[in-house]
């Protein structure tokens, strides 16, 4: 269904976002990302106690490609 838009101000857009203004069928923005962390780098809550005494993150990645986002519907 047609609109009339006034004015649209558009401060900033981070780089995974969508700005669309106007008909549309369907918006679905896709991404990945690979996250390497330590042992304890997510725990969230209060009163925690964490004790890490040796810890080492693995962030060799032989395979090269991943599955990829392409197609995904």
């Amino acid at each position: 269904m047609p609109a009339i838009v006034g004015v649209a101000q558009v401060v900033s857009i981070g780089s995974s976002g969508v700005f669309h203004i106007g008909d549309v069928y369907k918006i679905m923005p896709v991404s990945s990302a690979k996250t390497f962390s330590g042992a304890g780098s997510f725990n969230t809550g209060d009163g925690l106690s964490i004790y890490n005494q040796q810890s080492s993150t693995n962030v060799n990645d032989s395979d090269g490609i991943d599955q990829a986002i392409l197609l995904n519907a």
